[in-house]
């Protein structure tokens, strides 16, 4: 038996409630490999998961947890043996499919990923679906033209999960960053991450009706939508991108127009962790290993235990949850 956190729901209220119970390994799902979890972390689809309506749950009882890293136990796939330490995001695990938030997981053998040299399963839960999605967007920037030396990189959102790890890695690049944030206490914070410029995000919250305004940034990591979005698109320099991974201010892009990408060929650029395809998976994890300072990364965590999710859960959903929670299941 091992801990893992459950949630369950009560049939006569539709009310979920999340808690730490003992489970079996015949409880586990289907999969060819079984890992032993070491650390697993907190990202705002697993709040949607934890909270008391169950997010993105559609049978209980139910394990959330969308990321996890740890030793492979047993494998009946040739790619994975025991002793290898693997990491796993995406493919909708910790939401249709249990999840990372137990002391031992079992998961196809596709979803996982060899952990590369100079990452350990701590700092590969530091770095987590936030960090993984930060390093898509980097990638997608300078597939598309982004270099250093072209002008400031704006990161929305940027003392979040995803905005921390790609001020860190842009600025270890070689960009200047701009951090946009509403929480001026974090200025400090992303300075230290590298960002050499504070933005308001106030100074980017009005709609406005000017089809563009003045060229201020070389790219753009961007974690908000929303009317922010809107803004920044009509602020980007000629032939420029916006990397899209986040709707924290609406799935619309308020106040938007056609203009900046006719006129100024614009690039907006999706960008998806969840089904992401194998080599391009090994490809962000060995830029991650290489490009990610890990001082930086160090400064980012917050430690948590299977205990503190619950509450946890409830922080990130109101956006008070700053840099990366790494969980130690086994604590």
């Amino acid at each position: 038996m091992f801990n893992a956190l459950v949630v369950e729901k009560d049939e006569e209220s539709g009310k979920t409630a999340a808690a730490v119970r003992q489970i079996g390994v015949d409880d586990l799902p289907h999969g060819e490999v079984l890992v032993a979890v070491e650390y697993s972390t907190v990202n705002y689809k697993d709040g949607l998961c934890i909270g008391p309506g169950g997010g993105l749950v559609r049978n209980y009882p139910h394990v959330p947890g969308i990321d996890f890293a740890g030793v492979v136990e047993e494998s009946a796939d040739a790619r994975y043996k025991p002793g290898d330490r693997v990491v796993l995001t995406g493919w909708r695990v910790g939401e249709a499919h249990w999840g990372g938030y137990a002391q031992k997981a079992r998961v196809l053998a596709d979803w996982l990923v060899p952990l590369p040299e100079g990452l350990d399963t701590r700092a590969a839960m530091a770095v987590g679906t936030a960090g993984f999605t930060a390093m898509l967007s980097v990638m997608a920037l300078e597939d598309h033209g982004l270099a250093p030396g072209h002008g400031p990189v704006l990161v929305t959102g940027a003392a979040g999960g995803v905005g921390s790890v790609a001020t860190a890695i842009l600025a270890h690049l070689g960009y200047e960053v701009a951090a946009v944030t509403g929480r001026p206490e974090t200025a400090d914070y992303l300075k230290d991450l590298g960002a050499s410029q504070i933005v308001a995000r106030e100074e980017l919250s009005e709609v406005t009706r000017k089809p563009l305004e003045s060229e201020l940034w070389a790219g753009c990591v961007d974690a908000v939508a929303g009317v922010m979005l809107g803004r920044v698109l009509k602020q980007m320099k000629y032939g420029s991108s916006v990397a899209a991974v986040g709707l924290a201010g609406g799935a619309a892009i308020e106040g938007a127009l056609i203009t900046p990408f006719i006129l100024r060929g614009v690039n907006l650029l999706g960008i998806d962790s969840v089904m992401q395809p194998y080599e391009n998976r090994l490809r962000a994890w060995e830029r991650i290993a290489s490009d990610l300072p890990m001082d930086k990364l160090e400064a980012m965590i917050q430690p948590a235990t299977l205990s503190d999710l619950p509450e946890l859960g409830r922080g990130i959903l109101k956006g008070q949850v700053k840099g990366r929670v790494v969980v130690d299941v086994n604590a």
